[in-house]
């Protein structure tokens, strides 16, 4: 792979020239090369997912998508889909930012592509220069005669003339390999915000980097963190962009610098970066997770992630051992079920919470000693009185505001809170002197330290899967949505109307 990097500085104010790049069909007004362009369907031209079909000036044609465009962040990407160079796996963004000295504006094009290794310096030359360097110098003069309608004469700049073919070679090479999808169907969030947010469009697919796979979908996992994400709480997803941590599916293509990974191998994952709501993503393959046949693709998908942040939960933040008194909040939901079967295998004495006496039947159907309702009693009172007034060893809290001041008034002595999530919002602030007259410990571990390198997961996994063969845990049948009804499943998460774990059918 090559990468490409090219900047300038434009004496114009960063919203003047947003206002000439975001136009993904308007280079042929301003860049040299571009005789004509169109978007295909009549989509709009800054719809993720558009795709726009132009010429150059000397008849060579060429297609590409529309991949995200950020009018806060000023900035847009896109990939190419058809050419009559070989740019294979050609992706590229655009990115602008106001020069704090001055009404100026800092511009960064790149990108990253694989060419024919006998081609590498031509193309890399062509690209910073007959595409990049020329079209500043357009956009330079454009602004200067300040007549944003008057388009750049249409003359292919000298490199872009001598290194395009003519209009007598055929005109379009796939960058694809034979029968690969150029697009694939993905929930995108456009901008952070509610389930509304979450819209399924079509997006594309160029072929898996050399150390890359490509993975067909079968099963995709839903999770809070997907919520955080949506909204903006965590940035691991940066608008547009398709949110999703954890699915399950079979690999379809392989890139040729990967190894131990081969075509129609069954895998499952649970990391970043996001990108699962998707029919099919390209992703690096060192935290895949390869799939035995006793290990359905609705059972990986639904419960790899959860299952793994039990383990690490209940075995490395706090070790939990036999007498320990657990407390799981939210014991209904995905990890709230894992956690108390694994919990209760472990000797400890169950107490959980949930939010109906329908979840309460099915916590205690699953080994919770005790359930308590939050809305017929205050729950740090009933662990208290069921403890004999010793409280709590250790409190599981992924709910957050409406339960954490609870979660510390309901542990023992030496107790341990673990805050693994915030889901009815922050916890605000406390002041950690309050504490010590108890003793007590506060956790608030990240997924992704315990789980960021394959040395680090895989212990997770190997224990979550042994536990569900040994029958220690079981992951009951998820409830399923259509991958297109993504906001659904949100609001039926945020809204705490299902139980056990969600999954999005593609």
């Amino acid at each position: 792979m090559v990468k490409v990097c090219q900047s300038t500085i434009i004496d114009a104010p960063v919203d003047e020239v947003w206002a000439i790049l975001r136009d993904f069909n308007g280079h042929d007004r301003w860049h040299p090369a571009i005789a004509f362009s169109e978007i295909e369907g009549g989509d709009p031209a800054d719809a993720v997912g558009a795709v726009r079909h132009f010429r150059l000036a000397d008849g060579g044609e060429l297609r590409e998508q529309l991949l995200a465009l950020s009018d806060k962040d000023h900035r847009l990407s896109y990939c190419l889909l058809e050419a009559p160079l070989p740019l294979m796996g050609y992706v590229a963004s655009v990115r602008l930012k106001p020069v704090t000295d001055g009404n100026a504006t800092f511009w960064e094009w790149r990108s990253e592509f694989h060419p024919p290794a006998h081609r590498r310096d031509e193309l890399v030359r062509l690209v910073a220069e007959g595409i990049y360097q020329a079209g500043f110098a357009a956009v330079r003069s454009l602004l200067r005669r300040g007549n944003l309608g008057t388009p750049v004469e249409a003359r292919p700049s000298r490199a872009v003339a001598a290194a395009m073919p003519s209009a007598s070679v055929p005109r379009v090479v796939s960058t694809l390999a034979p029968g690969q999808a150029a697009t694939t169907r993905a929930i995108v969030v456009g901008r952070y915000g509610g389930p509304e947010e979450l819209q399924l469009r079509e997006i594309a697919l160029p072929q898996p980097a050399p150390n890359e796979v490509q993975i067909r979908h079968t099963v995709i996992g839903v999770n809070f963190i997907d919520v955080y994400c949506r909204t903006g709480f965590f940035d691991l997803l940066q608008p547009p962009g398709v949110p999703g941590m954890e699915a399950a599916g079979v690999i379809a293509a392989v890139g040729p610098a990967v190894s131990g990974f081969s075509v129609g191998d069954r895998v499952a994952y649970a990391c970043p970066p996001v990108g699962a709501y998707a029919e099919r993503r390209n992703m690096a393959p060192e935290l895949l997770v390869h799939l035995s046949d006793d290990i359905p693709d609705e059972i990986a998908a639904a419960g790899l992630l959860k299952g793994v942040a039990a383990s690490f939960l209940l075995h490395d933040v706090h070790v939990v051992k036999r007498g320990d008194i657990v407390l799981i909040h939210a014991a209904a939901g995905g990890i709230g079920q894992l956690l108390v079967q694994w919990a209760r295998h472990l000797g400890a004495t169950v107490i959980a919470t949930v939010s109906s006496d329908d979840k309460a039947r099915i916590v205690e159907r699953l080994g919770a000693h005790h359930a308590i309702v939050y809305s017929r009693e205050n729950f740090a009172e009933a662990v208290m009185r069921l403890t004999g007034g010793m409280g709590a060893n250790i409190a599981y809290d992924a709910v957050g505001n409406d339960t954490f001041a609870g979660s510390l008034a309901a542990l023992a002595v030496r107790g341990h809170l673990v805050s693994f999530g915030q889901a009815s919002g922050p916890v605000g602030n406390w002041d950690i002197g309050r504490f010590a007259s108890r003793s007590l410990t506060i956790s608030r571990p990240n997924y992704a330290h315990y789980t960021d390198t394959p040395e680090k997961l895989a212990p997770h996994v190997g224990r979550f899967f042994q536990a569900l063969r040994q029958g220690v845990v079981r992951v009951e049948a998820p409830t399923r949505y259509d991958l297109a009804n993504a906001a659904d499943a949100h609001r039926d998460l945020e809204s705490r109307r299902t139980t056990g774990a969600l999954v999005l059918l593609p």
